[in-house]
């Protein structure tokens, strides 16, 4: 397998991106928090846009039943997550940085973890970690951008799927409605929705068109 350089990689990226958006693209850090159904697609998302650094932080390991609708293989499971997510990142954006941190985010670690990130992703299952991580960066780094997620679940209609600025500095991406407890369950296709809204946002960021 012959692997294009660094040049080559970047100079195809240029060519579709345009050689200034690129730039600002390769300069940013986003940290993805948790790499399950949007983490994963978040992560493959960016890397495929050549952005400079990812910081990926998770704890859990990929089991069978992540499989229908997280971006991991039936070879990942047993692996921890943040190490599957870099061998499937290396094989997509080799030049891309990327920094794991496999251990759940505290209130003893968050500054540490994020401190470098220019944009964080908000991407846990539970409605109290989200919470917690939406509600410190917003209080410890006010000038860092945050996309969080709600409301996903279910088999309705992917048109309901939005993103809304909270803040100047605050992106919520989903329908703001559906939960499992209601509708069952998550499906790969509007994980798959949401999570594109949420690297879509990182995008339009980086690219300084703030509004949704």
């Amino acid at each position: 397998m012959i692997i294009p350089t660094k040049d080559e990689m970047y100079a195809a990226l240029e060519s579709r991106h345009g050689f200034e958006l690129q730039k600002k693209i390769s300069e940013k850090t986003v940290a993805i928090c948790g790499l399950g159904g949007l983490g994963s697609n978040i992560a493959i998302s960016l890397a495929r846009l050549g952005i400079g650094k990812l910081i990926l932080i998770d704890f859990d390991i990929v089991d069978l039943k992540n499989i229908h609708r997280q971006q991991y293989a039936i070879k990942h499971i047993g692996m921890y997550k943040t190490e599957a997510m870099k061998e499937i990142l290396n094989e997509i954006m080799p030049y891309t940085k990327l920094e794991i941190y496999t251990k759940e985010l505290s209130e003893t670690n968050i500054s540490e973890l994020i401190e470098d990130a220019d944009i964080i992703c908000e991407a846990f299952d539970s409605a109290e970690n989200k919470a917690f991580l939406v509600n410190s960066v917003l209080e410890m780094f006010p000038e860092k951008y945050i996309i969080s997620a709600s409301g996903l679940a279910g088999i309705g209609s992917s048109n309901t799927i939005r993103t809304k600025k909270i803040t100047n500095h605050f992106y919520i991406c989903g329908d703001g409605e559906s939960d499992v407890s209601e509708h069952g369950t998550l499906y790969a296709t509007r994980a798959m929705l949401c999570a594109a809204h949420q690297a879509h946002t990182v995008l339009r960021i980086i690219a300084e068109e703030f509004n949704t």
